[in-house]
């Protein structure tokens, strides 16, 4: 009779303990009692440990992982979203993020592309950012402030350069860009500290271009989906499993993704992750995931001759310079973007400035490492500042760090969409560089795609992946 009266109050107050605590709690007690995979003990406790059933998994935690699950759980009403058992895990490998790209990227937004999807998500996500404190707050915390530094682009383009800056700000104006086209000589009024020795006209961005704190943004996109329901947990996708019995849909064949294999870190345990819908948003490693599931791989007998493409996706690695000049520019100075390549900046109001340039082919450093190459800059950039801002001839170097771009190698541009073999995976990938400003936007449109099954507030199905097979790449003109 004991036996019955405990387990009675054990059984209804656990139950009792979750109404009141909400499901969201519940899931969080939970958690520890979940079986992390065959061969171990179901009491071994690890609040790590995510349940072992979600409607969508994410891979990767950056800020467009969580970017996306920010937008999943947005376009659901809060109180639809028990009712549609919308639940979400993002999975991410390194929480302190000391190798992301997100945080270690220039945090800069401009218009000035030549693409119209290009020069849409931007524009939206300078919106966005600009009124982050409307998207993210959250309730009984202060409100989120990204630092966002308002100034614009300006791209310096040589006589051989200016018809294709004019076709661009034409572009960008038709879009409803706030742009500017400056002669030489308005150039030299504008910015008499500029050198504009072979300089035939510049574009420059009135509205809706600067820079903010990238770690930031990530933070705050991350605080607000969890506190809208979202689950995350520190693990390795180590493996993707497929439905045993592939598909055919609309005549072909189709495939599914059926679990994820999260690996627990510093540890043996493992959970096998069931879920509906998978997004692949890991960065510069998203290759790496996409072959798991044999995207990229050889068939000699060529009957899924969708997979031998692969996710074009590898790191490549960039270099930032931070230089101290007091002569230098001050408030008028924007982030100059040179017929060379090379761009600069204002750090602050002290007279520190940023800088950098993408290498030629011919000269990509090893990306197995986060070293930073010093004569590069001596060799390579300096030069350039030196002609184009006179003062910017005596520098002090103050310090430089390296990240990585989730470098697109067939056309630098974004890889969008589903995948045409796994029906439900999807992809948001191969940003090259890009990835931080337009991560607002691209978020959104993986939510709209996922949950209304179309592209909704832009139209980004030339950024799919059919565009390898079909041998069309989308070229943007303005790389920086």
């Amino acid at each position: 009779m004991n036996a019955i009266r405990t387990f009675r109050r054990t059984f209804i107050g656990g139950y009792m303990k979750i109404f009141d605590e909400g499901w969201s709690k519940a899931k969080q007690r939970m958690k520890t009692a979940i079986k992390p995979g065959p061969g171990f003990d179901i009491g071994w406790d690890n609040p790590n440990m995510p349940i072992n059933n979600y409607d969508i998994v994410i891979i990767g935690g950056g800020v467009m992982g969580w970017s996306t699950a920010y937008w999943l759980m947005h376009k659901v009403p809060r109180k639809a979203r028990g009712k549609i058992g919308l639940n979400v895990l993002v999975v991410e490998k390194d929480p302190s993020y000391t190798r992301a790209s997100t945080v270690l990227s220039v945090g800069s937004i401009r218009q000035q592309f030549t693409l119209p999807e290009n020069i849409n998500m931007s524009m939206f996500s300078s919106h966005f950012i600009r009124n982050i404190r409307e998207y993210l707050s959250v309730y009984e915390e202060d409100p989120p402030d990204v630092q966002f530094n308002p100034q614009g682009y300006l791209f310096l383009a040589t006589a051989e350069g200016a018809e294709q800056l004019k076709q661009a700000h034409d572009t960008q104006i038709a879009l409803g860009a706030k742009v500017r086209l400056f002669t030489k000589r308005q150039l030299e009024v504008k910015f008499p500290w500029l050198n504009t020795e072979g300089i035939e006209l510049g574009n420059y961005g009135m509205e809706n271009e600067g820079w903010f704190d990238p770690w930031l943004l990530l933070m705050a996109l991350k605080k607000k989906a969890i506190s809208l329901g979202v689950d995350h947990c520190h693990g390795e996708v180590t493996d993707l499993i497929v439905e045993a019995k592939p598909g055919v849909v609309e005549g072909r064949l189709c495939k599914r993704l059926t679990h994820v294999k999260v690996k627990m870190p510093n540890s043996i345990q493992y959970q096998n992750v069931k879920a509906g819908h998978f997004i692949n948003t890991a960065g510069p490693w998203a290759q790496d995931i996409a072959r798991m599931i044999g995207i990229g791989q050889e068939d000699p007998m060529g009957l899924d001759w969708e997979l031998q493409a692969p996710l074009p996706v590898e790191p490549r690695k960039r270099y930032v310079y931070v230089f101290h000049c007091p002569q230098g520019p001050g408030l008028d100075c924007p982030l100059i973007v040179d017929p060379s390549g090379t761009y600069v900046r204002r750090e602050g109001l002290a007279g520190n400035y940023l800088c950098g340039k993408s290498p030629e082919e011919h000269e990509e450093p090893d990306a197995k490492h986060l070293e930073v190459d010093y004569d590069y800059f001596n060799e390579t950039i300096w030069p350039k500042l030196a002609h184009r801002v006179k003062a910017f001839e005596e520098i002090k170097l103050r310090m430089a760090w390296a990240g990585y771009y989730d470098y697109n190698t067939v056309d630098q541009n974004a890889i969008i969409g589903t995948h045409p073999i796994y029906d439900n995976l999807y992809l948001a990938n191969g940003f090259s560089g890009h990835g931080i400003q337009q991560a607002p936007a691209v978020g959104r449109a993986v939510a709209e795609l996922l949950l209304d099954g179309e592209f909704k507030t832009l139209d980004l199905t030339r950024f799919g992946f059919e565009r390898f097979l079909r041998n069309e790449p989308i070229r943007e003109k303005n790389i920086v």
